[in-house]
């Protein structure tokens, strides 16, 4: 499937890569992935990203993805339902982290792969560039951009998907700004 990819999406999985070995990340995420698409310059994703005004508000978007983190990898949707049990999501993760100190919650550093120099990707990440391949596919291309990646990011459940849908990055308005319907 790699050979399918355009340059600028093997750029994107390559940064990924480099991201996680830089946060001393155990394996490659899907927050990862959206990094190095937000730091691509002059290709689809950082067009889509500019005329969706992202690009202004990176700081926000990197706050929300720790905020993330911090909890686990709980999103807001499943904050809230857990709210619905009476679970103090907030609450748990101060008591966690005053007990283990910050950022306890976040997942391990320490790995097998670590050793080895390899970085796997997670299953998550993964989908992603599964669904990269359906999305292409589906939409007739014979390659997989990094505007194909962006899709995918946005097409599931979880922490970025909600991160990027909070900036106004969703699958139908990547749409609407990368594939204009003409008459």
């Amino acid at each position: 499937m790699f050979e399918r990819f355009t340059r600028d999406a093997r750029e994107v999985v390559t940064h990924s890569v480099a991201r996680a070995e830089k946060a001393d990340a155990d394996a490659v995420t899907e927050e990862h992935l959206l990094l190095a698409l937000l730091d691509q310059q002059g290709t689809k994703a950082a067009f889509a990203f500019s005329a969706l005004g992202v690009t202004d508000r990176r700081a926000s978007v990197e706050t929300a993805l720790a905020e993330g983190r911090r909890r686990g990898g709980l999103s807001n949707a499943d904050v809230e339902a857990l709210a619905g049990f009476g679970v103090n999501v907030g609450e748990i993760v101060a008591r966690v982290e005053e007990a283990h100190g910050p950022g306890a919650l976040q997942a391990s550093k320490r790995s097998k792969s670590w050793w080895s120099g390899h970085r796997p990707f997670t299953p998550a990440a993964k989908g992603v560039l599964v669904k990269s391949l359906r999305i292409a596919t589906g939409r007739g291309d014979r390659v997989i951009g990094g505007e194909h990646l962006l899709l995918a990011l946005t097409s599931g459940p979880g922490v970025v998907s909600e991160v990027l849908a909070d900036h106004g990055v969703t699958y139908q308005s990547l749409e609407r700004v990368l594939f204009p319907v003409r008459a």
